[in-house]
């Protein structure tokens, strides 16, 4: 699996794309958050609109550190 990630710092806008194939962004239960899904509406992707203002409130006993965040990117890249 070839997972894209893009974060636009100038707009804090966090895209994550599991398969590049065809789809759109519908809406969530959370504003700031779209799911990609496919033409069968199996998940492909998802954005986050406001990352660092939503991962401020984020309770710190969810948070990881940037090195544990990366090991985490890497074990599901592979």
């Amino acid at each position: 699996m070839d997972i894209k990630i893009c974060y636009d710092s100038e707009g804090d806008y966090l895209e994550v794309i599991f398969e590049r194939k065809a789809g759109y962004f519908r809406e969530t239960e959370n504003d700031a958050v779209m799911e990609k899904v496919d033409e069968e509406g199996n998940t492909i992707g998802f954005s986050i609109l406001k990352v660092i203002s939503n991962f401020v409130q984020i309770s710190s006993k969810y948070r990881c550190s940037p090195t544990e965040s990366a090991q985490r990117i890497r074990l599901i890249s592979s």
